[in-house]
């Protein structure tokens, strides 16, 4: 299970640099910014492998739990390649060993019982995370901290299936999490004043940058990368100018690192699809999907992950799909 996140423009190789994230050992976080101790993710796909690598960087202890042995197993695998990955480019200074047992695996939600914090990372479906929030709220303890990684859905909405919902914000880490140097901390109407404070410190433990905001639709990041991205795909289908040169116009022209059409490639074209299903129903007609992004989902074309989306890809730098 795993979360999609809207992302930020990224180098499509950023998988392969270096990450901004770090241990406390390396020096890059404050003495006063600390990870809890024990921190639990709930789902082992790409994203929640990517936070609970976050926070093994951090030096707190994980857990991850998945709905079965094979998906616990897959979120294990992915985890422990990225630790690898970290040892080898130094972006740690903890040996690989000490890393990998810091992070375990279950398939028992009361394994996240001792946790300061759980980090729930399943796919955006409101009815699939209120449950799942609910199921974890039950086995912690009362003084635990709880959050969604959710790229737009309301943290408030989701918040009312809690009964301490003073102790749950959004945590919305962006795709790929160990490139990414931004987390947005999304605040619902009754989340604390000391949740809010000791997230921007967890934030800043993991060697990122915490964008604080208020409980919106598609708070910040969201919002503004989909429209861009949306008006990027009508200008396609009005034959406005290619996938690539409209991509140049945004690196070349307004230096982003990575144009909206191979961002979206990145996010996932189904992931962009849902977000804009839900911020037109929110926010009006300006968010609604245009049909090329319709019809590359049905077909199966997804971006990255399928091999193929508004760029062709096999891990090269992408080319203009057919």
């Amino acid at each position: 299970m795993s979360s999609g996140s809207s992302g930020v423009p990224v180098d499509p190789s950023a998988d392969a640099k270096a990450e901004p994230g770090t241990d406390p050992g390396a020096g890059r976080s404050s003495v006063a910014d600390r990870v809890p101790a024990r921190v639990g993710v709930l789902g082992g796909g790409r994203m929640g492998a990517g936070i609970a690598h976050a926070f093994c960087l951090g030096g707190a202890e994980v857990v991850v739990v998945e709905r079965d042995d094979a998906a616990a197993q897959a979120g294990l695998d992915r985890v422990t390649r990225a630790l690898a990955r970290s040892v080898e480019r130094g972006t740690t200074a903890a040996p690989l060993a000490d890393l990998e047992a810091r992070i375990s695996v279950s398939t028992d939600y009361a394994d996240f019982g001792g946790c300061g914090l759980v980090v729930e990372a399943v796919p955006e479906d409101p009815a699939l995370k209120r449950q799942a929030l609910r199921a974890v709220e039950d086995v912690l303890d009362d003084d635990a901290w709880l959050a969604t990684n959710t790229s737009s859905l309301s943290v408030d909405a989701l918040a009312g299936a809690l009964r301490r919902p003073a102790q749950f914000c959004g945590l919305h880490f962006f795709n790929p999490v160990p490139a990414s140097a931004l987390i947005e901390v999304v605040l619902g109407t009754e989340t604390s004043a000391g949740l809010e404070e000791a997230a921007r410190s967890w934030v800043a433990a993991l060697g990122k940058t915490p964008v604080v905001v208020r409980d919106s639709p598609g708070f910040a990041s969201s919002r503004l990368g989909v429209a861009i991205a949306l008006e990027a795909m009508r200008m396609l289908e009005e034959g406005v100018a290619t996938a690539e040169d409209i991509d140049a116009a945004m690196v070349l022209g307004y230096r982003h690192p990575v144009g909206p059409l191979r961002t979206t490639d990145l996010v996932g074209l189904d992931v962009r699809l849902g977000i804009a299903e839900y911020l037109e129903s929110t926010l009006g007609p300006r968010f609604a999907p245009p049909a090329i992004l319709r019809e590359k989902v049905a077909r199966g074309d997804l971006g990255r992950k399928s091999g193929r989306g508004f760029f062709a890809w096999d891990d090269a730098p992408p080319s203009p799909a057919p």
